[in-house]
């Protein structure tokens, strides 16, 4: 049997030309207010983030940005312009792709027939939970999600 991280790791060689994204973690001080840090990068795999050694659940993805001045019809819009803002305050770019409020998957807890996160042993099957409670095998899933990624 196929474990969770030879699975992962061929995604990762599979992915060696391709570009990461940012991830940042959500930090609050009384000096520097609130604030998200840089500290890694990963491919973006559907809803999985590739670190060089982790694999991580996705949470928010935000595009750095300033927001300039806009009229909101939704109090939602307006709060995610506000996260966009203080991505581009923290230091990322404009336009920068940043990873916030992701959760590290145990793939042992997965291999041992649990489940972590989107990755669940069903059926003796490694598989992913990707669209509401939409159940596939992992291996074509990655399979499918690197060839959308390098085709970009």
């Amino acid at each position: 049997m196929t474990t969770t991280a030879a699975l992962l790791d061929a995604a990762r060689v599979a992915l060696a030309g391709v570009a990461k994204e940012a991830l940042g973690e959500e930090r609050s001080s009384r000096w520097r207010g609130e604030r998200i840090v840089r500290i890694g990068q990963a491919w973006h795999v559907g809803v999985l983030l590739l670190t060089d050694d982790r694999v991580l659940a996705t949470g928010e993805v935000l595009r750095a940005a300033d927001p300039g001045r806009r009229g909101y019809t939704a109090e939602s819009a307006r709060e995610r312009a506000a996260r966009r803002q203080m991505a581009l305050r923290s230091g990322f770019r404009e336009g920068e792709v940043v990873h916030v409020g992701w959760s590290v998957i145990e793939l042992d807890a997965v291999d041992a027939g649990g489940a972590s996160g989107p990755l669940a042993m069903r059926d003796g099957v490694v598989s992913v939970r990707w669209s509401g409670d939409s159940w596939r095998p992992l291996e074509g899933y990655l399979s499918e999600q690197v060839e959308l990624l390098l085709a970009r």
